[in-house]
């Protein structure tokens, strides 16, 4: 019998704020142990919460850019468990009034070979809902310490139906929604520092069947890597189990990426009672019209939909597209460098291979790059114009690369323009010619592929800085006499 898994990913995003949900204390990563509290965080007695919009805006947002319906009231309600993480004994959350209902996110599956582009499918949302972090346990040896520099911090959880159908789609998925995160300012999904955490609910069951199987909820997935393995050892391992006449236990595992072993942590877990009532310190959310149209006019273009219009618009390929949309900042580059010199085509070239070439050997990031978009319009416009030969610009653009120069001064100051003397030409090819005679005998007598002993001499002679086309075009005329 054939299996297919069934899928549903639900993934905590951290929202990039600069203070906590309902705290003004700052919220961050990487500082000394309990210096990001304050009485709100810890939940000393007496403590109020004040709701932070600038969370709630980024959340609207993240709901208008995977089509959401956006609730026009939504309210918030305690969670109520015991963790040494969270100081309250609950967490404020949304239950069953969330912020965003419904959307999904576009996915493009890899494709038949490398750099084709693959099939695109909408993973469908069940729903985006804002709640606080909790903090961080640190295991010593014979101690566990808490940390609350996290706890407070904006949380949103976006959780996926269960139509993914395998580990490249969930990967696929994360992929996605960590471009379309980034890309609005809403999260920069660093899995290391935890602002994105993702658990996974995978089932298996007869092909064509509608029925859900037992579900297996998959943890400690802490790259996006980590969790196509994890889903598709765990897929095997469910279908192993049933093929051997077993049955499928309903629990928590545990994915070690380092080993690709899972083992148990829970067995027989049902859905948990957390007694949500709701939160009788804060008021209820109304999310009008207004506000919505002015969150919607600060939302980027999508990447998949910037993709297809640079395709579309400017004719680059999908070799270059995919490499350039995926990073916004690096696609608004190009797009300035395209404008600058009307051809996207070369632009991109450039920018996606030598430019990334470049800052990967000297470990750099684009905002650290002295190569603007001026810089490599001007370079694409000296090589239409014939000023530079397109070996030479490769040159030109190292240096350029090194010191920041505009690309007619580093022409200039190197000597790198194209030779453009025909006279001076001719001679080199002519003595080119005279020093082989057994190579010219040979293109006469029909062996085409000899013509090529005389172009190595007549480069070296002008010092790469002759037209190729040109040097052909002088050596056929010559040999044909």
């Amino acid at each position: 019998m054939t299996y297919e898994a069934v899928i549903g990913l639900e993934v905590h995003v951290q929202v990039k704020t600069r203070s906590k949900m309902f705290s003004r204390v700052a919220a961050g990563y990487g500082h000394p142990e309990n210096t990001l509290t304050d009485p709100v965080v810890l939940a000393l007695p007496g403590t109020l919460p004040v709701m932070n919009k600038e969370a709630l805006d980024k959340v609207i947002k993240a709901g208008l850019l995977l089509g959401c319906e956006i609730a026009p009231e939504c309210k918030w309600d305690r969670k109520n468990y015991f963790y040494p993480d969270s100081p309250k004994n609950y967490q404020i959350s949304q239950y069953d009034q969330p912020l965003c209902r419904g959307g999904f996110v576009e996915i493009e599956l890899p494709g038949p070979a490398r750099n084709v582009m693959g099939e695109h499918k909408r993973i469908s949302l069940t729903r985006i809902h804002l709640e606080e972090d909790v903090g961080k346990l640190n295991h010593a040896e014979a101690v566990s310490l808490v940390d609350f520099n996290r706890a407070g911090t904006p949380l949103m959880e976006i959780v996926s139906e269960p139509v993914i159908r395998s580990a490249d789609e969930a990967f696929a998925y994360l992929t996605a929604l960590k471009t379309i995160m980034v890309y609005g300012g809403i999260s920069d999904c660093d899995m290391e520092k935890g602002q994105l955490r993702c658990d996974a609910n995978i089932s298996i069951r007869p092909a064509g069947a509608t029925a859900l199987g037992t579900k297996v909820e998959l943890k400690n997935l802490n790259s996006f890597s980590f969790v196509r393995d994890g889903i598709a050892l765990e897929v095997s391992r469910q279908v192993a189990v049933v093929q051997a006449g077993g049955t499928v236990v309903q629990e928590t595992r545990d994915y070690d990426g380092q080993t690709g072993e899972s083992k148990s942590l829970r067995t027989k877990e049902m859905a948990h009672d957390y007694r949500y009532f709701p939160d009788p310190d804060l008021m209820p959310v109304q999310v009008g019209e207004e506000w919505k149209s002015a969150v919607r006019a600060g939302c980027p273009e999508l990447p998949f939909d910037k993709q297809r219009r640079f395709q579309k618009e400017y004719g680059v390929p999908y070799t270059i597209t995919s490499v350039l949309v995926p990073d916004r900042e690096l696609s608004d580059f190009f797009e300035e460098a395209a404008r600058l010199c009307g051809r996207p085509q070369a632009a991109g070239n450039w920018i996606a291979n030598d430019l990334l070439r470049e800052l990967g050997a000297a470990t750099l990031g684009l905002a650290q790059s002295k190569v603007r978009p001026a810089h490599v319009a001007g370079l694409v416009r000296l090589v239409e114009e014939g000023a530079i030969l397109s070996n030479a610009a490769k040159e030109v653009f190292v240096d350029m690369f090194r010191t920041g120069d505009p690309p007619g001064a580093v022409v200039a100051r190197i000597g790198l323009g194209a030779q453009t003397d025909l006279g001076e030409l001719e001679r080199w090819c002519r003595e080119a010619v005279a020093a082989n005679p057994k190579s010219a005998a040979d293109f006469k007598a029909g062996k085409e592929s000899a013509i090529n002993a005389f172009k190595g001499p007549v480069m070296r002679a002008a010092k790469g800085r002759a037209d190729p086309k040109r040097v052909d075009e002088t050596l056929r005329r010559l040999l044909a006499q």
